[in-house]
């Protein structure tokens, strides 16, 4: 069982630093880890932050893969390193020099360019990240009211997915927006494998057509992630109880 954080069991806020799961998703998936081969967390969201909210029982796969903590083992890509100064220097010219209306935020690894709160800078938003990916050799990629750059290396949440799901018979992932999608690919190569899969689209006015396309199931948003992970724990960790 795996899940996304924001849009998924978390709600979608102005301020990315202010976000914090919905009350009882931590137990919820506690309660499940219990119960299944694996619980975890996939998220662009740097594996401090998702670690001040989810025990060790929690897989977390931060960054999109660049940071992971398995059974309470912290790891960093190989790779990923040498990047932190080039993040760095784009977090200080995005700071300094990005378009009114972007919020920067700086995750050591990447950085995400917001435009949440001024939709109307999409555009200069969209611009501004495209002439950094270009200066620093870091690759923009689309996210939910926001483009982030990332180290040019093979880290997705499709990579992080089939890390985790090694070994398992069934998989079932939520998520909410493109940034998602890698993983669904993911359970589309499991799948061919014979691992019973399954795709939960939390839905919003935001959802991209694309994700509930993939949708094997399609829930409203962190309300509807919450009912059907309690339904979870209610069949499967209350009769092994």
């Amino acid at each position: 069982m795996f899940v996304d954080f924001d849009g998924t069991i978390a709600d979608i806020v102005m301020d990315p630093a202010r976000a914090v799961p919905r009350a009882g998703a931590a137990q919820l998936l506690e309660d499940l880890a219990g119960s299944v081969g694996r619980v975890g967390i996939l998220s662009g969201r740097p594996l401090a932050f998702l670690e001040s909210f989810f025990g060790d029982e929690i897989a977390l796969a931060g960054l999109y893969g660049l940071e992971t903590r398995i059974d309470g083992q912290r790891r960093d890509h190989p790779q990923a390193g040498a990047w932190r100064e080039v993040v760095d220097d784009v977090v200080a010219c995005a700071s300094q020099k990005g378009p009114e209306g972007m919020r920067v935020e700086s995750k050591g690894l990447s950085i995400t360019l917001h435009y949440r709160e001024h939709p109307e800078a999409e555009a200069k938003v969209d611009r501004f990240a495209a002439q950094q990916a270009a200066r620093s050799g870091l690759e923009c990629r689309r996210a939910r009211m926001s483009v982030e750059l990332h180290p040019p290396i093979r880290a997705d949440k499709g990579t992080a997915l089939l890390s985790l799901a090694e070994d398992l018979e069934s998989v079932c992932y939520f998520g909410d927006d493109v940034g998602d999608l890698p993983a669904f690919d993911a359970l589309d190569q499991l799948a061919t494998d014979g691992v019973h899969t399954v795709r939960v689209v939390a839905r919003s006015e935001e959802s991209s057509p694309a994700m509930l396309e993939r949708a094997d199931v399609i829930v409203d948003g962190p309300d509807g992630v919450m009912s059907l992970l309690g339904k979870f724990v209610t069949r499967v960790v209350a009769p092994a109880g």
